[in-house]
């Protein structure tokens, strides 16, 4: 009983020590991956409020990530649970912000040009919402730790993309950046999955309810972006707009490249 008791509390430090490392592995790439494009003059803070607001909101939420993993893993359960429903009113600032951004930006033909900005107006609002099913999917089953918390990285590692999009070369990889940087995103519950099997052989079945959410989303965006529903949904959304000039499944020109269309 004793060597039984002694292993399981070993496996719990192992996965206490995987996710805390893990929530700091993901808050250095997305300061990394954002601080990079402002260094690079690609970035500037002279953005309209709704972005600064935006950015507040999200990077509050990777505060609240690193935060609630720190704690979670160290002891301090009671905390943990009192800033767990500051996080449940902090999601749906999340998806209007970021889903008001987006049409912001599709609406002013301002998309990455190594998008076609049908693509981003789809992707950008579904990644979202799939961020939000995998974390309060966590939030109900809170009593049930290792759900709680391979559910919540999920949805965490879904917002990776921003930052990992920002750390390789996607201009070099168009017409498929989107496709590259869900790349990386899956690399991070696959790092999950490896890292139970390693600690105890098994794979938590949490895993594979993530995975299914972020890949059944990327069908899912792939599937409207190049339907009859896709290309109505961005008449309408950027119809009088400077937006409605610039082609659903077009890529814009690269900044300071002539439009020749």
């Amino acid at each position: 009983m004793a060597t039984l008791a002694s292993h399981q509390s070993i496996a719990v430090a192992t996965d206490n020590r995987f996710f805390r490392w893990s929530a700091y592995v993901m808050t250095a790439l997305i300061i990394l991956g954002f601080s990079t494009q402002v260094a690079l003059g690609r970035s500037s803070f002279a953005s309209p409020p709704l972005v600064h607001a935006h950015a507040i909101v999200f990077m509050g939420w990777v505060g609240l990530y690193l935060a609630q993993s720190v704690l979670a893993t160290t002891g301090s359960i009671a905390l943990h649970r009192r800033l767990g429903w500051l996080a449940a009113l902090w999601i749906p600032a999340m998806l209007v912000l970021g889903c008001m951004v987006t049409v912001a930006i599709v609406q002013r033909g301002q998309v990455p040009f190594f998008f076609t900005p049908l693509q981003f107006l789809v992707f950008d609002p579904l990644t979202l919402f799939t961020f939000a099913a995998l974390s309060t999917a966590a939030i109900v089953l809170r009593r049930h730790t290792g759900w709680h918390r391979r559910l919540h990285f999920s949805g965490m590692a879904i917002l990776m993309g921003p930052a990992i999009g920002r750390l390789i070369p996607l201009p070099l990889l168009s017409p498929l950046a989107f496709e590259a940087t869900l790349l990386g995103v899956l690399a991070f519950p696959v790092a999950g999955i490896i890292a139970d099997q390693r600690r105890s052989g098994s794979i938590h079945p949490a895993w594979t309810w993530g995975l299914v959410a972020i890949l059944g989303s990327t069908i899912i965006i792939e599937a409207i972006t190049y339907s009859p529903l896709g290309t109505s949904l961005y008449t309408a959304i950027t119809d009088g707009t400077p937006g409605a000039a610039v082609a659903p499944h077009g890529f814009p020109a690269p900044p300071g490249m002539p439009i020749t269309k």
